[in-house]
């Protein structure tokens, strides 16, 4: 068996490559393709599908998350490895060989993974409403080992208005530490650092090259431990960004319509998911439309097609088409126009947006904000707001970190939805070109070209 480094570098793409020289030099001796991605074009669903070599109708990953019918809640960025369907790649080495190994590092449905070792993020939540950063590992004893070498996973740079490249850093030390102790087969390891200034900043704008380059820096130091211990190395990207000029309000749509049910609560409107006729999950460029009377659906589907800035509108035949017929896909999928995203806002007037929405709280929320990423405006000294709140916290007082604004505008790039120009794609490099096929690698196919690296 070959040693293979798997590189998830979130959004990278032909176009960005000429700021990453370790990455380019990867490419130039070796080989690079596009990626041909599946829908939605999101991280848990691609990665699914990468690892399994199915489609979202074969593995379930429909999204990000998804309502849970049966518990009348939306659910977002779970992390247990059952909820992914389908044979996982590190199985099919095993039944190759017995000797096959793999550390599954901050890739997502990582918690209790049958891999041999282990580690994504995990806060801890205590019950006074403290979120504390850690992670979770396998075997236990790697995080103590993690922590104590490292320090604390920076959980408040990995996603939010702090995001920054020290996430990154550390995963990357992780990583370095784990391979050098352990040796394995197959070493997955997730860099998301370019995706969240993509989103914020947009792919045009002058500040990404810098990004790259960071980040391919990281890169550089993997390339060369995969180098120095004779492994291979395969680069994937998931999705490239598309900048976006504003988002598509569903919800709000749907509730006009009278469709969609809310819940005060202390004078917020919270979503009531099981007392509604129809809502929606968004999740960046895809949103599905959960309808509970069949026969309401035509008029759900008029009224979203009528939306501006939705493109398609896909019923259970043209979901099949796109590969995410599933039970856990709504009863319609929308897919927005490409320069448009879906937002989650339920509510018609922001005083009345529930105590969550100007925090980061990815659980809570029930759909992706990408608005997560930015401070409001609002705040003339935003870093001093920011530490007050936390020094309250941290003295053991209640009070929200209510700092994320209401301001949808603010986001630049986003992705989801099928691209149009392979350079602004996402892209496959391997340092071992001759195990490239010819045109463009399916997101499915990445399960068998990471067994050819390893069985060659």
């Amino acid at each position: 068996m070959n040693r293979l480094l798997v590189l998830d570098v979130v959004g990278l793409t032909p176009d960005l490559l000429r700021h990453a020289p370790h990455l380019s030099a990867l490419a130039g001796r070796g080989g690079r393709r596009a990626l041909d991605t599946v829908f939605p074009a999101v991280t848990t669903t691609v990665q699914a599908s990468m690892l399994t070599g199915l489609t979202p109708a074969g593995h379930g990953i429909v999204g990000n998350g998804w309502y849970v019918r049966d518990l009348a809640e939306v659910m977002f960025w779970r992390q247990a490895n059952a909820l992914v369907g389908g044979d996982r790649v590190w199985r099919a080495g095993r039944r190759r060989d017995p000797a096959f190994t793999t550390a599954k590092l901050f890739w997502w449905y990582n918690m209790y993974a049958d891999v041999d070792w282990a580690v994504t993020p995990r806060p801890m939540y205590p019950a006074d409403g403290r979120k504390l950063p850690d992670i979770h590992s396998h075997p236990a004893a790697l995080r103590d080992h993690l922590n104590g070498k490292l320090g604390t996973f920076p959980l408040f740079r990995f996603w939010g208005p702090a995001s920054d490249i020290v996430a990154s850093r550390w995963i990357t030390d992780c990583a370095l530490d784990v391979v050098a102790e352990q040796d394995p087969t197959l070493t997955l390891v997730y860099l998301p650092h370019l995706d969240y200034c993509l989103q914020k900043l947009g792919p045009d704008h002058p500040d990404i090259a810098r990004e790259v380059a960071a980040v391919d820096a990281l890169c550089g130091e993997l390339i060369a431990q995969a180098d120095a211990r004779g492994a291979a190395t395969l680069v994937v990207s998931e999705y490239g960004i598309t900048p976006v000029s504003g988002a598509v309000m569903v919800n709000q749509a749907l509730r006009r319509a009278g469709w969609l049910a809310v819940r005060t609560e202390m004078g917020l409107e919270q979503l009531d998911a099981g007392a509604s006729a129809a809502f929606a999950v968004a999740d960046h460029q895809a949103a599905h439309v959960y309808v509970r009377d069949p026969e309401l659906i035509p008029q759900v589907r008029a009224v979203l097609e009528g939306l501006d800035g939705v493109e398609h509108v896909l019923d259970r035949a043209g979901q099949a088409a796109w590969g995410i017929d599933h039970e856990r896909s709504g009863e319609l999928v929308c897919v927005s126009a490409a320069d448009r995203w879906f937002c989650y806002y339920h509510w018609l007037d922001d005083a009345r947006a529930p105590d969550y929405a100007r925090t980061v709280d990815i659980h809570r929320k029930p759909g992706y904000d990408p608005v997560e990423l930015f401070l409001d405006p609002k705040f003339a000294w935003p870093l001093a707001s920011v530490g007050w709140r936390v020094a309250r916290r941290k003295l053991g007082l209640r009070g929200l970190i209510d700092v994320i604004p209401l301001r949808p505008d603010l986001v630049k790039g986003s992705h989801g939805r099928p691209g149009n120009d392979p350079e602004k794609g996402p892209l496959v490099i391997s340092s071992e070109g001759g195990f490239l096929p010819p045109g463009a690698v399916p997101a499915t196919a990445v399960h068998d070209l990471i067994l050819a690296h390893v069985f060659a």
